[in-house]
């Protein structure tokens, strides 16, 4: 697409508008002397359960109506969110934590310490993180409703860093008979103590989500910084409106029928800055990185050759402008750790950091015996970073004689299809693509894509034990220079078992009307604090 929205797409726009409005209703009808912040979400939201998904806009949802134990404010420092005071023993074994008062579930049952116990426990099943605090958990035990206790085996110095973790997953407190549900089963009852409650009745899947004012909800009086602090919610309805057309959503925006577009296609910036009722700016100081990930279970990418030939195909400059756009967006980063963060590192790259080199692809291709299978990447259209990297990354494999199918559908379906686990001729699949967020990818405690641990790891089950080994050396540094060594060590295994391809280190501006105020800079969209005049 150019830089201006056509003709065509305008007229497109109009009559889709047309029939937004006439779903919505006028907006004087609608806010029936309310405020309504209405805002278009970077995807259609399929799943509720944020426990059982890494996807964003899962977590999104999170966030709005869950809240937890500790949270990272914007210094990457750990604060108490619903925990008022914590102790821990002289030797680090034992933590105890009493709750804030006031805290309540959306159906109006007090939050106990049973409950938190039972949503720690599910999530640490789950998560990267969550896992290795489990391994060193001996247990935990409710003391009353408000106090509970964790017992450590040994010290785990990530301990509250795990219960503060800001991104997927996140370990977001359920009423203990939801959080009881088996960790790898979803959930379908979304009820929480945070700031927002969801209207189930009114959650249309490919249309509409809705969100109202938690009125029950206490605050806590420290301000607002990232997860952590105050939330306090300044509207009385969010409505996430769901529209997979760009210039669609270009022009509802540009007509004030929504107030906020979460994240915008690189072609629309121009267009909407011209607006003077629209700010456009990046609110994610860290931005994301993007990746090719592959399907283990099934060739050709069980060959480790055939993910090392895309080391030597890909070029990172490509997806910055793919993805970005503008490469003031952008830039290539050749590292499994988010560039610009303490473990971001250049060792093993060499790969990538080069001219690219599609005869060497070519030949690794032909060493791992590569027979002409078909390779199918599932795309989403609806996604623009997701599309633009399948696209970039088919013609890569096209242009080394790879037999390759771009499936298209939209993020709601590839997140749920990327879960499968069955060969292609049964709805599987060879590649996705996806982002990560700039916190997700800082540490190996984090990096949940770059594990080995097969079938019970993330989405295309990478299995490789020396990883594990070298990911558990990590966890025993005890500076900041044996850490980086141990993280080094890490990576140079990933260059060459490949979980998956870095594609480029991106940001995506955000779009929202000048009569909003107060929305969050940080890597995660969050919608308390938000002021609609």
């Amino acid at each position: 697409m150019s830089n201006r929205i056509s003709r065509s797409h305008f007229l497109t726009a109009a009559i889709a508008l047309l029939a937004l409005a006439s779903t919505l209703g006028s907006p004087v009808a609608l806010a029936q002397g309310q405020k309504v912040l209405k805002f278009i979400p970077q995807a259609d939201l399929r799943i509720l359960d944020p426990i059982t998904t890494t996807a964003y806009i899962t977590r999104n949802h999170g966030y709005m109506i869950y809240d937890t134990l500790f949270a990272t404010d914007a210094k990457f420092q750990v604060q108490p969110q619903m925990v008022d005071k914590y102790d821990v023993s002289k030797d680090g074994v034992t933590y105890t934590f009493t709750l804030r008062d006031g805290l309540k579930f959306h159906d109006g049952q007090p939050v106990r310490s049973a409950d938190c116990i039972a949503s720690v426990e599910r999530w640490a099943k789950r998560d990267a993180l969550g896992q290795k605090l489990a391994e060193a958990t001996e247990s935990w035990k409710a003391v009353n409703d408000k106090t509970f206790t964790l017992k450590l085996k040994r010290p785990f110095p990530l301990t509250l860093e795990a219960l503060a973790k800001p991104s997927s997953n996140v370990p977001f407190i359920m009423p203990e008979r939801i959080a009881k549900t088996d960790a790898s089963t979803n959930i379908t009852e979304a009820i929480g103590s945070g700031p927002f409650k969801f209207v189930k009745e009114e959650w249309v899947p490919g249309s509409k989500v809705v969100y109202v004012k938690n009125t029950d909800y206490v605050p806590r009086k420290e301000s607002s910084s990232w997860a952590a602090g105050g939330k306090v919610v300044k509207v009385d309805r969010v409505e996430w409106i769901y529209i997979p057309d760009a210039a669609t959503a270009a022009a509802a925006l540009n007509a004030g029928e929504v107030d906020w577009w979460e994240q915008l296609p690189p072609d629309l910036i121009p267009v909407l800055q011209k607006n003077k009722d629209i700010k456009v700016e990046n609110i994610d100081p860290l931005g994301s990185m993007g990746m090719i990930r592959f399907n283990f279970l099934y060739p050709p990418f069980n060959n480790p050759k055939m993910r090392e030939a895309l080391l030597y195909a890909v070029d990172q400059n490509d997806y910055v402008l793919g993805i970005a756009g503008d490469p003031k967006n952008g830039r290539t980063c050749y590292s499994y750790f988010t560039c610009g963060t303490p473990l971001s590192s250049e060792v093993g790259a060499e790969p990538m950091k080069g001219k690219r080199d599609l005869e060497k692809a070519k030949q690794l291709i032909k060493e791992s015996g590569y027979k002409g299978e078909k390779v199918v990447i599932i795309d989403a259209t609806d996604q623009p970073i997701v599309h633009s990297q399948s696209l970039l990354t088919a013609d890569v494999l096209k242009k080394l004689g790879v037999n390759v199918e771009v499936q298209a559908g939209d993020w709601g379906t590839l997140i749920t299809r990327r879960t499968s686990k069955e060969p292609l001729d049964r709805g599987g699949w060879s590649i996705f693509h996806t982002w990560l967020v700039g916190p997700d990818l800082t540490t190996p405690a984090v990096n949940f894509a770059v594990r080995g641990t097969g079938q019970k790891g993330w989405f295309g089950w990478p299995e490789d034990v020396k990883t594990e080994e070298l990911r558990e050396k990590w966890f025993e540094a005890t500076d900041a220079a044996s850490s980086k060594k141990a993280a080094e060590a890490v990576q140079a295994r990933a260059f060459e078992f490949v979980p998956y391809v870095p594609t480029a280190q991106f940001i995506l501006p955000t779009a929202y009307r000048t009569n909003l105020s107060g929305v969050i800079i940080a890597p995660i969209t969050l919608m308390w604090n938000v002021e609609k005049r």
